[in-house]
């Protein structure tokens, strides 16, 4: 979604991908920002949270005349039905990334 959003387009791709992903990783419950993690990205979980957040906030109040054919694609079960997952809480996700 990221890709046709000019505000997006600043950001490095190395830290949007560790973004995106932690903010899976929190979606799923799956835990959060390991060392591992941090050592192999380059980034620490503080690094990111603000960038998470405005992935959470472009998934909450995206447009819904744009993007048809990737949302259509990514609610597929062969892509697990990503597109269909629900955003996170804003506050919940704030306090979520606090403990990070």
């Amino acid at each position: 979604m990221t890709l046709q959003e000019y505000d997006y387009a600043r950001e490095s791709p190395s830290k949007l991908a560790a973004s995106c992903l932690l903010l899976a990783l929190i979606m799923k419950n799956l835990g959060g920002w390991t060392p591992t993690l941090e050592y192999y990205s380059g980034y620490c979980s503080q690094d990111l949270h603000p960038l998470v957040k405005r992935l959470n906030f472009l998934l909450t109040y995206q447009p819904h005349d744009k993007l048809k054919a990737v949302r259509t694609k990514y609610s597929h079960r062969v892509f697990f039905e990503v597109a269909k997952v629900t955003p996170m809480d804003m506050l919940k996700l704030e306090e979520i990334l606090k403990s990070c």
